[in-house]
């Protein structure tokens, strides 16, 4: 996603050349969406794992919607625009089967039976091999698992949101659905170099978002500065920690940490050597227990439209 949009200016060059990084080191699940870059981060990866194509693993998303202009106007899961949307996402990823399907985010005017009913005729017209659901509620993966088995269901999850423990996550085990967080570094909280809002670029997402707000930030940066040190104690990085702490989860749970940078990317590979105990989590979770992090993950709209 930071490739094409909301964290500052694109690299073209730095982040093919991250991507290439990517698949040396042995990833091959890549997860993108339509909406990032208004189709322009599907073109991208489409593009590099072009060559490897039957090595890897493709998961796009559906229903965040745009303009001309590139400016975002809502979400829809008509089922019209369903089918319109994929055949969009195989054009500009070049390829003739999207492995992973992702309905981004629900719409609840529009049933269940409806959107997923057309998820489904695509795997029927061999478009799709795998459908997922992102930040939806246990109510509407239990309708969506009984008109197709849904495959995973991505959703936000980190040492600093927690909430899927209680509900979402229990429902995919229960009904054996893989579980891919995303942001399991918090937006880039959760890693050892970011400690000054400065850093961020004037056109970063982040500088609106409630957790990066001045105050916020700094009581957020206070709770980093202990795992720091738990870190040092382990002998790796705190975005090391943070990583081999959702890994920690379970062999369901498949986290997606985007970065831009080939050095971040090997950071980021290095936490699979990081081998946490039981106890060391339950530390983990001791030292960021629920309610301790500073502001919502997203400002008032995006909250509305996530655990529909």
């Amino acid at each position: 996603m930071g490739m094409s949009a909301f964290y500052g200016e694109r690299d073209e060059e730095q982040s093919v050349a991250t991507l290439k990084r990517a698949l040396e080191l042995g990833v091959d699940f890549f997860d993108t969406a339509d909406v990032y870059g208004m189709g322009h981060n599907e073109e991208l990866v489409g593009r590099v794992l072009k060559p490897i194509r039957g090595q890897v693993i493709i998961a796009t998303k559906y229903a965040n919607t745009w303009n001309e202009k590139g400016e975002r106007t809502g979400i829809s899961n008509d089922p019209r625009y369903i089918k319109q949307a994929c055949d969009r996402s195989l054009q500009r990823l070049g390829i003739n089967v999207i492995d992973l399907y992702y309905m981004h985010r629900r719409d609840p005017q529009v049933p269940v039976a409806e959107s997923v009913g057309a998820m489904k005729e695509l795997v029927e017209a061999g478009k799709v091999r795998f459908l997922g659901l992102s930040e939806v509620s246990v109510q509407t993966l239990r309708e969506a698992h009984a008109i197709h088995p849904i495959a995973a269901v991505q959703t936000e999850y980190s040492l600093f949101t927690r909430d899927v423990e209680t509900e979402i996550l229990p429902a995919c085990r229960e009904l054996g659905v893989g579980f891919v967080p995303y942001s399991p570094l918090g937006r880039g909280i959760l890693t050892s170099g970011l400690r000054d809002l400065n850093q961020l670029s004037p056109h970063d997402w982040r500088r609106n978002s409630p957790r990066f707000q001045p105050e916020n930030f700094s009581r957020n940066v206070e709770i980093i500065k202990q795992l720091d040190a738990v870190a040092q104690e382990k002998g790796c990085t705190t975005t090391q920690l943070a990583l081999a702490w959702v890994l920690a989860a379970g062999d369901d749970v498949v986290p997606i940490p985007g970065t831009k940078k080939v050095k971040y990317l090997e950071e980021n590979v290095g936490a699979l050597k990081v081998h946490l105990t039981p106890e060391e989590c339950r530390r983990l979770r001791e030292l960021v227990p629920p309610g301790a992090v500073a502001g919502e993950r997203y400002a008032e709209e995006g909250m509305a439209a996530v655990n529909r």
